[in-house]
């Protein structure tokens, strides 16, 4: 019975025994006790991980939790290949360690954004001149006034490539950029919040490509990846890591009408064509900023502890304050996205939380990230001092794995308490 109902839900086989699953760097790990949080707080934490991993929608998981600057976890779950709803008894089984690269998804807007906000930092550009301004041709079918700042808070007006573009075309920059001059924009005054999935990070490269004469997989390089140590941290992955990737899977039922409607809108394809274009070596190799930078989850708590520390990164200045408050700071109030029709906060590149209860959580007003692909979730709270990543391997939209996943976030926020200066 339980063979048959994991194939009706379309769910990877759970290991009974966790630990034999169950990677960790515990010389990387801090007592909890050392960071605030309790030993049974941190115990609660670590168990809500493992129940999402319980679902069956999660074939592997990489989870990191600094907390005060410090690691309090940094560990994984299940399997990086091999044991995926379809994968096969016989099928050689690699396991999920906290060195894993996983591909971020749109998690990777986040990055892109603060590189854009790099650029403001240096003069070279100014946020709120329109794209046209540096690249002429943009202006076309009436986007001439559309911003660099409006496009980075998904209110450029072009949140979608035209419909029945084959993923192929991602592989081709040049063909995306025609495609997106010669787009008619569904508003040019930024007042249509629609979440822009794969186009804005495109625009972004193009703008940045333009005004430094460089790529943007060199200027990442150059000011973060470098100075902060990141093994991976890549637009794609390094041909010499490819071998160790983590398999993208498809789990859970398929999303009923109209959430598949929306699922397409959005991305552009269906959750099961995602998996099998991000499973794709040309994926790997490509440069999609919005959406595939692979990294670790420690990698990614690391970028977001350089954000909570104005910054700094181990005595260097890879930001300046000023530059991190101006990434954060919201742009318009909580609405519905029509893209996502869901009620969101946008700064001009993260997703922000909310008061009572927002998308990172309870009283989360002063956290900031971005998901990637509906089940990663990588941010920052400055009011518990904390920078979290979350990485998974499955791509269930609609399904039983929900109130787990909002279980670990609860969790988070409930054992890492708010400092006595956070506003609720």
């Amino acid at each position: 019975m339980q063979q048959l109902l994991r194939r009706w839900w379309h769910l990877s086989p759970v290991e009974p025994d966790l630990d034999l699953v169950c990677q960790a760097h515990p010389q990387q790990e801090v007592a909890p006790e050392e960071l605030g949080i309790s030993a049974k707080g941190a115990a609660k934490i670590w168990q809500a991980v493992e129940n999402l991993y319980r679902t069956g929608t999660q074939p592997g998981i990489s989870f990191c939790l600094r907390r005060r600057g410090q690691i309090l976890f940094n560990r994984s779950l299940g399997y990086a290949s091999g044991n995926g709803p379809e994968d096969r008894l016989w099928d050689e089984k690699r396991l999920m360690t906290p060195d894993t690269p996983v591909c971020i998804f749109s998690a990777s807007k986040a990055v892109t954004a603060l590189l854009m906000h790099k650029l403001a930092e240096q003069g070279v550009i100014d946020l709120l001149d329109p794209v046209s301004y540096y690249l002429p041709e943009f202006a076309a079918n009436g986007k001439r006034n559309i911003t660099i700042h409006q496009i980075l808070s998904h209110r450029g007006g072009i949140p979608g490539l035209p419909t029945k573009v084959s993923p192929d075309t991602l592989y081709n920059p040049d063909e995306v950029w025609r495609l997106l001059c010669a787009a008619k924009p569904i508003a040019a005054d930024g007042a249509h919040l629609a979440y822009h999935a794969i186009t804005g990070g495109f625009v972004m490269a193009r703008v940045l490509e333009k005004v430094t004469g460089d790529s943007i997989q060199n200027f990442l390089d150059r000011h973060i990846r470098q100075p902060m140590g990141m093994t991976h941290f890549t637009y794609g992955i390094d041909e010499a890591y490819a071998p160790r990737v983590a398999r993208n899977y498809f789990t859970g039922p398929k999303p009923p009408f109209p959430i598949n409607r929306i699922v397409q809108r959005a991305l552009g394809v269906s959750m099961e064509r995602a998996a099998e274009v991000t499973n794709d070596q040309r994926w790997r190799a490509a440069v999609v900023p919005a959406g595939n930078i692979y990294a670790t989850a420690e990698e990614v708590s690391r970028f977001f502890q350089m954000m909570l520390n104005g910054g700094e990164w181990q005595g260097q200045q890879l930001f300046e304050p000023i530059t991190i408050q101006r990434a954060v700071h919201e742009y318009g109030s909580l609405r519905l996205d029509r893209s996502l029709y869901l009620p969101m906060r946008y700064s001009a590149g993260f997703m922000l939380g909310g008061d009572p209860v927002g998308l990172w959580g309870q009283w989360t007003g002063r956290a900031y990230g971005h998901v990637g692909l509906i089940n990663k979730f990588c941010w920052a709270d400055p009011a518990r001092e904390i920078s979290v990543s979350l990485l998974t391997t499955g791509l269930p939209l609609v399904s039983h794995h929900l109130p787990s996943l909002v279980k670990v976030l609860m969790q988070i926020n409930r054992y890492c308490t708010r400092t006595s200066g956070a506003k609720r």
